[in-house]
């Protein structure tokens, strides 16, 4: 029987699954790191949120481990080259608080437009400023989207709103199926009234947005990121707001979590800020719990991986150019498949008939 570990504030629902399962699960909440250092022999599965840093020194000492799941999208707080190199499957459940990432954006933005923190702040310290807090409108604003997602670009539809979006990886037909224009980054940060961010942080993603990105855009533009801090440069951010180069900017992640007390963006009025709270939902905390438990039982009992984040890494390097072929005919059985798929046949003829083949399949 597998044994798993729960270092984190993973939502009941998690053990629950897992243990019904036949699956033997250890829930501990959030560990030290010398705790969890220590505790992590035992065990052949680890289940984290965002609060585990699961380091190069911990996933060494796992030496049971097979694989590390973290219950949401971002895996930054996982050491992935250093699970690679062990043979750790590491998986997210992207899925999950997809809904209520996107409603948070879209809080933000509404908030950031009528000024509704600062005027709240206002209120409560006895002032009347209305001029002073005077907003602007979305109708007929174009919304630029930085890593395209279906819900927030949907969002913007019944205020009526122009929507573009960068992302390298989506198609023009998929991108138009949601009414929305693909355009090169240079061109979005000169058009977007609004711009939102919904990257990973990786080596391309980091900074990507600083001073030379700032003078670009419009002076009226503001800025959203709940996806990754990192992503902007937030010391050029808080000089841009200052200069009034931007109008506004809304975070809620940040490049250290949490933020130093003497952060200059606290400073900046025309800047709205959350801890970290786009996946904070009930709904969200459910969705992804019952995701992460599902993926490992599929994992231990049935052999299967899904939302794998490192397993091409994993395959012996002969196998890369199969195994982008079967992520391109996955997708395109996807397309052409008249339902949900069920179940999937792979046959292998020829050279690489004589490799190990599970990482493709």
């Amino acid at each position: 029987m597998p044994k798993v570990l729960i270092a984190d504030d993973v939502g009941e629902e998690c053990a629950r699954i897992l243990t019904k399962a036949g699956i033997d699960v250890d829930f501990r909440g959030k560990m030290k790191p010398e705790d969890l250092k220590a505790a992590i022999p035992n065990y052949e599965g680890l289940v984290v949120r965002s609060a585990a840093k699961v380091t190069k020194e911990i996933i060494e000492a796992g030496t049971k481990l097979k694989i590390v799941g973290r219950a949401g999208i971002g895996v930054d707080n996982i050491d992935q080259e250093a699970a690679t190199k062990r043979g750790v499957i590491v998986m997210n459940s992207p899925q999950g608080n997809m809904a209520s990432a996107a409603e948070h954006t879209w809080g933000l933005l509404m908030a950031m437009c009528r000024n509704i923190a600062q005027a709240d702040a206002s209120m409560r310290a006895a002032k009347w400023e209305r001029s002073k807090y005077q907003g602007v409108e979305v109708e007929t604003k174009t919304l630029g989207i930085i890593g395209l997602g279906g819900l927030l670009s949907q969002y913007a539809k019944p205020f009526r709103m122009r929507v573009i979006a960068f992302d390298p990886v989506v198609t023009k037909d998929r991108a138009s199926s949601l009414g929305v224009e693909l355009v090169e980054m240079d061109r979005l940060l000169a058009e977007s009234d609004f711009i939102t961010f919904h990257v990973p942080l990786t080596d391309k993603t980091k900074g990507m947005i600083g001073a030379a990105q700032f003078k670009k855009m419009k002076r009226t533009v503001r800025l959203i990121n709940t996806s990754r801090g990192g992503v902007i440069d937030e010391k050029a951010l808080a000089e841009a707001l200052a200069a009034k180069e931007i109008a506004g900017a809304a975070l809620d992640v940040y490049e250290t979590e949490p933020p130093a007390k003497d952060h200059p963006l606290f400073k900046i009025e025309n800047c709205t800020l959350t801890p970290h709270l786009a996946a904070s939902t009930e709904e969200a905390q459910v969705k992804v719990a019952v995701d992460i438990a599902e993926q490992f039982v599929d994992y231990f009992n049935n052999g299967v991986v899904r939302n794998s984040t490192n397993l091409a890494g994993l395959a012996d390097p002969s196998l890369t150019p199969y195994m982008r072929l079967a992520e391109d005919l996955g997708g395109l059985a996807a397309q052409l498949a008249a339902g949900r798929v069920k179940s999937v046949t792979a046959t292998f003829q020829g050279h690489i008939s004589g490799f190990e083949v599970g990482p493709i399949t």
